[in-house]
Order: structure tokens, then C-alpha cells, then sequence
């Protein structure tokens, strides 16, 4: 089986997706920092092992990190060990992690949660009005970063006088080009952070996740410190940077399509199914790290070795021909059915999904009614993906309001 380094820079990542698909349902890659490991690549596969038992979110089963050969100043350290949280465990441990969070996460309450998203929407688009017209503006910084850092910061119970040093210090755990001898003080200084934040809530509890989910520990659902910062960590990292991806790559795919762009302005198409076809094809999340085989697994004709560690290509499944057709690599907002995984399956699905798809059918609509005429400032060629192998991200996303 031929090894796919993983570019750290994510200079083409389509044609990274496409190598990965063409090896086959199971890649073998090579992460940045040289750790090996393999990836699904394929939708169907991809569902198999999302919810086969032998396949376990443990560290403790990765052969390699058993032999002390994953060094603690690896780039990727934070995702791939983050700590106990709903993350990181599974079975019974995680049903009990993850059922506060989900059930704050129904669709029906985040549906409560609208009109604040709607406020938030329009006073950001003020903002953005009252700039000069034909001034060219970073859209990603000025509309899609905070709208989702704002709604999930909200839900959680983080001050807003916390967003530049959050910003700060995940722009560090998210890259790969965080230098080694930064890593060990960024995961310090982030744990320091978090915990700050429980501290305060436990001193003045309010109506918000974090304080449900220490009043739940105290209540006897039995989390401990450790998994309350955890958990709020995930949230906070996992609810922000996804719908950010989201709405900057629904821009892009908008702008560079511009006759579907005119059905969905002409009220032909929802807005719903430019979000699902963003997600489906160009998924927010590109990597997902990292979970490992108790046993051999066959995946197709290959098998992922019992201690190995598996990571989820989304952006290679979410373009599989065997699953969505000969049409698979074009964006199309007609596409039906659009049965994607690009918030996960199984036990560990994304339990935020109602809340990423409810903050970009409000956005998308909002900004499109406010700018029709929005251009982007560059080329789409031009744009820069981040150097961030799990996330599909870009540096900024130049426009002209119009």
C-alpha cells in the first residue's frame, strides 16, 4: 500500500481528496511531523467504521503511543490526545459525557436560539453597511468569524473579553506549523484558560452550559474537573470553527457558481440545500483525528491492523463517486438525495449540527439579501487555505460589498 503524506500546508486539497479516494476505501497516510496512520476515504466504508465497536476513540490502544513514539510537542498533539471528554471515550463513558451537551443541542432548543442569531446577524451586517462602498473587506473576519464565535460563546458562558486570546491560542492548536518547543505551553495556556472559565462559573453560576454541566456534577451525573474543561474546550473549539468554514466556503462556492447562485437569489432553490451541498462538497472538516483498531479490521480488500490509528477523510468521502454519482466532484444546489456524513455518524456524530446548519441558513440569507451584489476581491484561485490538515479553512476571503 503506497503511504499519502498529508500536505501541512493544504495547498490542494481537492487534489489531495482525489489521491485519497483513488487508493482506495483505506489509505495509508502519513500525518505532519512523520506519524503514520491510516484514513477511510470512502462513504460507505466510512459509515461502517463510524460505528463498529473495534474501533475506539482510546489512545492507550495506538501501538505506536504505546511505545512512547508520539512525541508531546507533535504539532497535532491536541487533537489527537485532548483529554478526557465525550471526545475521547466511548460505550457507557461517553453516553454519560455527552448527554448533557446533546440534549442542550436538541433541535428544538437550538431552534429557541434564532432570534438571538438573528439580532447577532443583522448587527454585524450594520456594521458592515456602514463601510464606504467599494471598500474591500476580509468577510470572513468581519462577518463569518464572529457570528459563531458570539452564538456558541453565548451558549457556553464565555466573556467576549476572552475571544482574542481564544483566537490566539486555537489559531496555534489547529495548525500545523506551530513550532514543537510552542506546543506543551499552548496546551498549558489553553487548560489554564478553561479552567479559568469553570472556576467563575462554579463562583457565579448562570443560565448556560457550562454552569448545567458542573451543577450536573454535583448533582451526581459525576463529571469530573477535568471533563467540565474538556468539554468545554470541545464546544467551544468544535462550535466556532465549523460554521465558520461553512459560511466562507457557501460564499466561495456562491460566488464561483454564479447561475445557481441566481436560482437561490430568485427564491428557485432553499437555502437549505446550498448549505447541505457545501457540507457535502466542500466539508468544513477535511481530517477528523483519530481512533484505533483493538483488532484486525477488513475495510474492503485491505485491513486497518489491530493497533493502528484511523482518521475520517471528509473531504475525500464527501466527493465519492460509488455514493453520490459521476457528478460527485461538481457543486449542484438541485443535487437529491444528498445523504453526506460531513457531520459524522454514528455514536459520535457531531451533536452541534442542528446549531451550525440553524447559524448559516440565518447568515447566508441575511448577508445575500443585505449585499446582492457581493463579489469576491480576488480570484478564487487566489484564496489561501490555512495550514490546518482537519479543517477545511481559509486565511481570509477578500470581498467587495457591492
Amino acid at each position: 500500500m503506497t503511504r499519502i503524506a498529508l500536505d501541512p500546508f493544504v495547498t490542494d486539497l481537492d487534489g489531495e481528496s482525489a489521491r485519497l479516494r483513488a487508493a482506495g476505501p483505506l489509505a495509508e497516510v502519513e500525518l505532519p511531523g512523520g506519524v503514520h496512520c491510516y484514513a477511510v476515504t470512502h462513504h460507505a466504508e466510512a459509515r461502517q467504521l463510524l460505528t463498529d465497536s473495534r474501533v475506539v476513540k482510546d489512545i492507550n490502544v495506538w501501538t505506536a503511543w504505546q511505545r512512547g513514539e508520539i512525541p508531546m510537542d507533535w504539532p497535532l498533539i491536541g487533537l489527537a490526545n485532548p483529554g478526557r471528554s465525550m471526545l475521547t471515550v466511548d460505550g457507557a463513558d461517553h453516553r454519560r459525557l455527552r448527554t448533557l451537551v446533546a440534549q442542550a443541542l436538541t433541535v428544538k432548543r437550538v431552534e429557541r436560539l434564532r432570534a438571538g442569531i438573528e439580532a447577532l446577524t443583522t448587527a454585524s451586517l450594520d456594521r458592515l453597511s456602514a463601510l464606504p462602498r467599494g471598500e474591500q473587506i476580509d468577510l470572513k473576519a468581519e462577518f463569518a468569524y464572529p457570528l459563531p464565535m458570539n452564538v456558541i460563546s453565548e451558549l457556553m458562558g464565555v466573556d467576549g473579553a476572552d475571544h482574542p486570546r481564544l483566537k490566539e491560542l486555537f489559531e496555534k492548536f489547529f495548525s500545523t506549523q506551530t513550532p514543537p518547543e510552542e506546543v506543551p505551553q499552548m496546551m498549558a495556556d489553553l487548560g489554564a484558560l478553561f479552567t479559568k472559565i469553570v472556576d467563575a462559573k462554579r463562583e457565579n453560576p448562570g443560565d448556560d452550559l457550562t454552569s448545567a454541566l458542573i451543577a450536573a456534577s454535583e448533582d451526581g451525573d459525576h463529571l469530573t474537573d477535568e471533563e467540565i474543561v474538556n468539554t468545554l474546550q470541545l464546544i467551544i473549539a468544535a462550535g466556532h470553527e465549523t460554521t465558520i468554514s461553512l459560511i466562507v466556503n457557501a460564499v466561495v462556492a456562491l460566488q464561483t457558481h454564479p447561475e445557481q447562485r441566481k436560482q437561490i437569489l430568485g427564491g428557485e432553490v432553499p437555502w437549505e440545500n446550498v448549505i447541505e451541498e457545501t457540507l457535502r462538497w466542500k466539508t468544513p472538516t477535511s481530517h477528523v483525528l483519530i481512533r484505533f483498531a483493538t483488532e484486525d479490521v477488513e475495510v474492503g480488500d485491505k485491513v486497518l491492523p489491530k493497533g493502528e490509528a484511523l482518521i475520517v477523510s471528509f473531504g475525500a468521502l464527501g466527493r465519492d463517486e460509488a455514493q453520490y454519482g459521476p457528478t460527485a466532484g461538481d457543486f449542484d444546489v438541485t443535487r437529491s438525495p444528498n445523504r453526506h456524513i460531513a457531520f459524522g455518524h454514528g455514536p459520535h456524530v457531531c451533536p452541534g449540527a442542528a446549531l451550525s446548519r440553524l447559524e448559516a441558513g440565518v447568515a447566508l440569507p441575511a448577508l445575500y439579501e443585505r449585499f446582492p451584489d457581493l463579489e469576491l476581491a480576488v480570484p478564487a484561485s487566489e484564496l489561501r487555505n490555512k495550514p490546518i490538515v482537519t479543517q477545511n479553512d481559509l486565511y481570509d476571503l477578500p470581498v467587495e460589498l457591492g
